[in-house]
């Protein structure tokens, strides 16, 4: 799996685990370099996630990259691993 935005790939895996239609990646396959700080926090039943923004080519997508450090028992397959939203394509 690719997730790709911006026309760059910043994270591959074959190593995905799919949840609420999700794909979550291994954190070490997404390209920090792409990745830049946010503060933005929100709960669900897997936890409280932390999300990051993306630079790419000069343009930034906020809150796009999210991830649980601490997911709950239920979730707790997505502990190292990151998911994506709001333009980023997750393709085969």
């Amino acid at each position: 799996m690719k997730a790709i935005w911006n026309g760059v790939v910043i994270a591959e895996s074959a190593d995905t685990v799919v949840v609420d239609g999700d794909h979550y990646f291994p954190a070490e396959s997404l390209k920090k370099e792409y990745l830049s700080f946010s503060n933005h926090r929100s709960s669900s039943w897997k936890g409280q996630a932390h999300y990051q923004s993306l630079f790419v080519n000069g343009e930034f997508n906020p809150d796009s990259v999210w991830s649980y450090p601490e997911p709950t028992e239920q979730a707790a397959e997505l502990k190292g691993r990151v998911a994506f939203w709001k333009g980023v394509q997750v393709v085969d």
